[in-house]
């Protein structure tokens, strides 16, 4: 449990990070990718922070890779990297710099270190976590194997080492349905989202697609009902979801697709109104990218994303912690089911 108190005390003796309109200023090109977000106050408290930990990048030579679902002073102030899961993945097999610090939830640093053993990875606070990932465990696995014998196991990125250590191959929202194309059984087991899996399940019918009923807090939360009564108060919205909703929801919006691809078809697509049926900072950092675009209507937030924060960040670098581990039994394990995703998501051309 963070001691914020302390930790502010003990950041304080060694920073400014009192609100500085003037640094703020002269961090102008910074600020402009989020203005439309951010107000001019706000961006002078956020500054100093984000001038401490651009300085103790470098000194610590660290990297830092931050999910969509960031907040826009991370996501646009701090980030060497940012994407979906799959992006991240793939990037930490590519990092040159000796530490990492996974800003996101728990199980992509799990990743990170998985795929960078050899790196130092940090997370800004151990309680970062993820109802999903939550939902399974390796005995979970086994008993779907047992259920379905012979059936390979495709597992969702958003599960602990353990998970992907009892599974065939993981996937990420972005690849599941390609994955699953490519997998040899006419029966294949996903875990643990239920909902992507139904999903899927429409896109590859050739496929019979079973599924562990685990699913995301943030978007098991909408309805069709919602995006019905959106249509209706505000015509012309376009409506795009995450296929991590409930199917009828998936069915209901225009345009379905991961954070990636929930990005490119807005920037291809620049509708006039979107509303991004998904976590509330997907549309906050793309804002400013898109000037032409009205993100409209209501979101979830997600409450372990948010306890990544940008003084968190910087307690993180300031004393190195929290450092992520995995044991390397599992972790060998685990590496086989995530590099056969990336491998197979390169051949593919994904």
């Amino acid at each position: 449990m963070f001691d914020l108190q302390t930790m502010r005390d003990q950041l304080a003796n060694h920073y400014d990070l009192a609100p500085n309109p003037a640094l703020a200023e002269e961090m102008s090109e910074i600020y402009a990718k989020m203005n439309r977000v951010v107000n001019p106050i706000d961006w002078a408290t956020y500054a100093p922070y984000v001038a401490a930990i651009l300085a103790l990048k470098k000194e610590r030579n660290a990297v830092i890779l931050a999910h969509n679902y960031m907040t826009p002073e991370i996501y646009h102030g701090v980030a060497d990297v940012v994407g979906d899961s799959l992006q991240l993945a793939m990037e930490a097999t590519k990092v040159e710099a000796d530490v990492i610090v996974q800003c996101g939830v728990h199980f992509m640093a799990e990743t990170s270190k998985i795929l960078s053993p050899d790196k130092i990875v940090l997370i800004p606070d151990m309680e970062a976590g993820c109802s999903l990932a939550e939902s399974i465990t390796a005995d979970g696995i086994a008993e779907m194997r047992a259920k379905y014998p012979g059936a390979p196991v495709v597992t969702y990125v958003n599960t602990t080492a353990e998970v992907k250590a009892a599974s065939d191959i993981c996937c990420t929202s972005s690849n599941a349905a390609q994955i699953v194309a490519a997998m040899e059984s006419e029966t294949v087991i996903m875990t643990p989202d239920q909902y992507l899996a139904q999903n899927i399940a429409q896109q590859v019918p050739q496929k019979n697609v079973v599924w562990w009923e685990g699913s995301c807090i943030v978007h098991e939360q909408y309805t069709a009902k919602d995006l019905r009564d959106f249509r209706e108060w505000n015509p012309g919205t376009r409506l795009i979801a995450h296929p991590e909703c409930p199917p009828d929801v998936v069915n209901e919006a225009d345009f379905s697709g991961s954070t990636s691809g929930i990005i490119k078809y807005v920037t291809d697509e620049k509708p006039e109104k979107a509303m991004l049926i998904t976590e509330c900072s997907m549309a906050s950092n793309i804002a400013d990218q898109l000037p032409e675009v009205d993100f409209v209507g209501p979101c979830n937030m997600c409450p372990y994303m948010k306890k990544i924060t940008l003084e968190k960040i910087l307690w993180s670098l300031h004393t190195m912690s929290e450092p992520v581990e995995v044991d390397p039994k599992v972790a060998e394990q685990a590496r086989v089911a995530v590099q056969r995703m990336i491998d197979l998501s390169q051949k593919l051309g994904i």
